[in-house]
């Protein structure tokens, strides 16, 4: 373990000052540190915030996995881990929504241990291929440390657990709910995938048949529900590529449904979980239902 004494204290220093950095209207988010033990061994110390409605508690919880950018210092900005959006809509069902920031963004320690490696030559061909499970794996181990972190706060139902995830977030929730953590009763995936690039090569995932590939493998292991939403107009991996993948998925037998949601109308098809719920509501709403995420009070 090389997080020694001395940084621990520093990393919960930072976290305890993390909240007077958040937006507006995150500040309401209780800030925590989770310890994240990393493929090599190594601990890093994750910022999480946690958001609980009005009561008494314990409230079902939304576990939120952010998205990834290639530019290290668009991921060192990131303060918060879910989007307002996100955090409006399940806060008003009465649902705790807890972001973390995994390891190599914010102010959570730790190096870029997300990197797949992939690179592109100028006509969008991977000449360098990607590990999306390298990325996957790394991203898989900040969702299993909050699910464990869970069980010992008293606010939270640990028996009715959502895992939430956009973009990279949602490949990782993917990922992640292949391992049937304890009190995970379902995952919602938007726009899951990774390898875009929608300045230079829009709607080309680098080695998206890796993607299908890892997909596949996912679904033979996942035992709990899904929703998949996809915006028709995903800027990152265009609109066939996504029913691939959950085609691949599907085939594990799991209870999983494909949505794909119409053009967003400003272009950003990608950020679909941060726009207007009605795009994406009635959708989760039926999910929900069917994985009686919430409880009966």
């Amino acid at each position: 373990m090389r997080l020694v004494p001395f940084a621990i204290a520093l990393t919960l220093a930072c976290a305890a000052s993390a909240a007077q950095a958040l937006p507006a209207w995150a500040h309401d988010g209780r800030t925590a540190t989770i310890p994240v033990r990393e493929a090599s061994g190594d601990v890093a110390a994750m910022v999480t915030t946690a958001f609980l409605p009005p009561g008494p508690g314990p409230f079902p919880v939304v576990v939120f996995s952010h998205g990834r950018s290639g530019v290290a210092q668009q991921r060192a900005r990131l303060d918060v881990g879910v989007s307002r959006v996100q955090l409006q809509y399940w806060l008003a069902k009465g649902v705790a929504v807890v972001a973390p920031v995994r390891p190599g963004y914010g102010i959570s320690s730790g190096g870029d241990v997300e990197a797949h490696g992939g690179r592109r030559d100028g006509d969008g061909r991977c000449t360098l291929l990607p590990d999306f499970r390298k990325t996957a794996d790394a991203a898989t181990l900040a969702i299993a440390a909050t699910v464990q972190w869970l069980r010992a706060q008293p606010w939270a139902d640990a028996k009715h657990v959502l895992l939430v995830g956009q973009s990279v977030g949602g490949l990782a929730t993917v990922a992640a709910g292949a391992q049937s953590l304890p009190g995970v009763v379902g995952i919602i995936n938007f726009a899951g995938g990774a390898g875009g690039d929608p300045q230079r090569w829009p709607g080309l995932s680098c080695d998206p048949d890796q993607l299908t590939r890892l997909y596949a493998g996912y679904g033979r292991a996942t035992r709990v529900p899904s929703l998949w939403l996809y915006a028709a107009n995903d800027q990152f991996w265009g609109p066939e590529e996504p029913r691939a993948w959950h085609a691949a998925f599907a085939l594990g037998h799991s209870a999983t449904t494909f949505v794909q949601a119409p053009a967003v109308a400003d272009g950003d098809g990608h950020g679909l979980a941060n726009h207007e719920p009605a795009l994406w509501a009635p959708a989760v709403e039926q999910f929900l239902a069917r994985v009686a995420f919430i409880p009966a009070r």
